[in-house]
């Protein structure tokens, strides 16, 4: 990925983000001037030594290999596994462990009964969501809560959602962390979904991301016993003694 310096000052907290899937190379006046990379390998190794935070290759990838949107629709048509396409690539979906059930519990109850009787509502995976980066860029996933103001009208006529939901909540695992801070990061943010919770029982913290014009606008992480609060839903709040009952 190109960016110029202008862009990357304005926006470092993403590109950090994206960098560690992919090299950022950085231009003024239209020459490459820095590049900013990910460690990896023997220096990654290094920094456990040195305190910086680093994470062994994910598990998630099915098959090691890229595929088009109608491998991943014959992969999935009748197939009872749980399967994500994102940017061209499927990820197999795995059972979670306790700590991912308790939290996701404890969230999406605190979730149904602020949104009783309103507009909005949450729904809880398994549920395919499709988001489009472009019209040949499709991609389908199954976060954990999404929040969802337009259900009946965004129906198609198989009856599945075909909009974008106002909130979405990933709850990570040991083995997701890559996707959901990197990948899904970056792709509700390029398609309009408004706000994203990033809940880990790892170290129970939960982080709060705002979304404006496909940007990180605001965000905050909360730690135990603080109570996270939503964005653009005023009074939604959800206290992380009650989410994170176990580890």
């Amino acid at each position: 990925m190109i960016v110029n310096s202008t862009e990357l000052q304005n926006n470092f907290g993403r590109y950090l983000i994206l960098a560690a899937q992919e090299d950022i190379i950085i231009t003024r006046n239209g020459t490459v001037i820095a590049k900013l990379s990910a460690v990896r390998g023997a220096a990654a190794d290094s920094g456990a030594a040195s305190g910086t935070v680093t994470e062994k290759a994910a598990v998630y990838g099915y098959g090691g290999r890229k595929a088009s949107f109608e491998e991943f629709l014959a992969l999935t048509e009748g197939n009872e596994e749980r399967y994500e396409y994102i940017d061209g690539e499927i990820y197999y979906l795995a059972s979670p462990k306790a700590a991912h059930q308790v939290a996701l519990t404890e969230l999406f109850g605190i979730f149904y009964n602020w949104f009783r009787g309103k507009e909005c509502a949450p729904l809880v995976a398994p549920f395919d969501i499709t988001l489009k980066r472009s019209e040949e860029n499709i991609n389908v996933v199954q976060p954990d809560i999404m929040v969802i103001c337009d259900l009946a009208q965004k129906l198609n006529e198989k009856g599945f959602y075909m909009g974008v939901p106002a909130l979405v909540v990933e709850i990570l695992s040991e083995y997701t962390q890559s996707k959901d801070l990197i990948k899904k990061l970056d792709l509700y943010m390029s398609c309009a979904v408004r706000e994203y919770w990033v809940v880990n029982p790892l170290n129970g913290e939960v982080t709060v991301y705002l979304f404006e014009d496909h940007n990180i606008s605001r965000s905050i992480t909360y730690r135990k016993p603080e109570v996270a609060q939503s964005y653009i839903f005023e009074g939604l709040s959800a206290a992380l003694d009650q989410i994170f009952k176990i580890k």
